[in-house]
């Protein structure tokens, strides 16, 4: 038999592109990348691109980044994609980065979702362009010392997703403002999620996070909004360090603006929750 006849069989033998996506969910698995494609199909190049294409006009294939795929099951095909929950840990593993579920996408998940965030927001140690999920937007900021942020597993339809803890979330919301939706977003999420909030790991995140200026926002903030039961710790130790006076909102007048002296904060700002 000759070698090109050998491919043939070959090729015959093999499922089809639609076969193998329909096998992975079958076997609950709903990402896969170029290269499982390439072992188990020999498919690569043109190829695959056409194939894919089909899949996708079809609603039955997402392709948030090159060369990595989410099956979509028939009941998101309106939505052209499953939640970004169900494929991001897989997704950051394709991509070789540290990351976890953060700001407004964590605090959601801790029970302050006054308002559901628009996207999903992830935190990371590099700038990554925001990606597109069907209707989702998946948007990604950096963050250099996530390696000493508190993140936790958290369970998933699919299986589980690194999610920033209560008290890495809270002064994340400090850290990227635009992200968190303003400072006025911020005081209703902090007073949302200010439950979840442990005293002594609130000191923890203020020592990883490393900026002492954010820590007495944080606490400012979170004694306005009737925290004040969880900060007693977080106060103790800004005091420690003995703190110079800041502006709650930077760049903002503070002409005759009240000191708050356990916090050296200048309230140059009206703290109110949406609640």
């Amino acid at each position: 038999m000759s070698k090109r006849d050998q491919g043939r069989i070959a090729r015959a033998g093999r499922r089809s592109f639609g076969e193998f996506v329909d096998a992975l969910q079958a076997d609950g698995r709903y990402v896969f990348d170029r290269r499982e494609v390439s072992v188990e199909l020999g498919l690569a190049g043109l190829a695959l691109k056409k194939a894919v294409a089909r899949l996708k006009a079809r609603r039955r294939l997402c392709v948030p980044r090159r060369g990595f795929y989410v099956v979509v099951p028939l009941e998101y095909r309106s939505a052209g994609a499953p939640p970004p929950s169900w494929f991001i840990d897989a997704l950051m593993r394709h991509m070789g980065r540290p990351y976890y579920v953060g700001v407004l996408s964590a605090a959601a998940i801790h029970g302050a979702a006054h308002q559901q965030p628009q996207e999903f927001q992830v935190v990371t140690d590099r700038p990554v362009r925001s990606l597109r999920a069907g209707r989702a937007r998946i948007r990604f900021v950096m963050k250099g010392s996530i390696d000493r942020s508190g993140a936790t597993d958290v369970k998933t339809d699919t299986g589980t997703m690194r999610v920033a803890a209560p008290e890495t979330t809270a002064l994340d919301l400090l850290l990227y403002p635009h992200a968190a939706g303003g400072f006025g977003n911020i005081v209703t999420v902090l007073a949302e999620l200010s439950e979840r909030l442990n005293p002594r790991r609130l000191v923890a995140a203020a020592v990883a996070d490393g900026e002492l200026a954010r820590a007495q926002r944080l606490g400012c903030l979170l004694d306005r909004v009737g925290a004040g039961d969880r900060v007693g710790r977080l106060a103790a130790w800004v005091a420690r360090r003995k703190p110079r006076l800041i502006l709650l909102r930077p760049g903002r007048p503070s002409t005759r603006a009240p000191v708050d002296d356990r916090w050296q904060v200048v309230v140059n700002e009206r703290v109110e929750a949406d609640l």
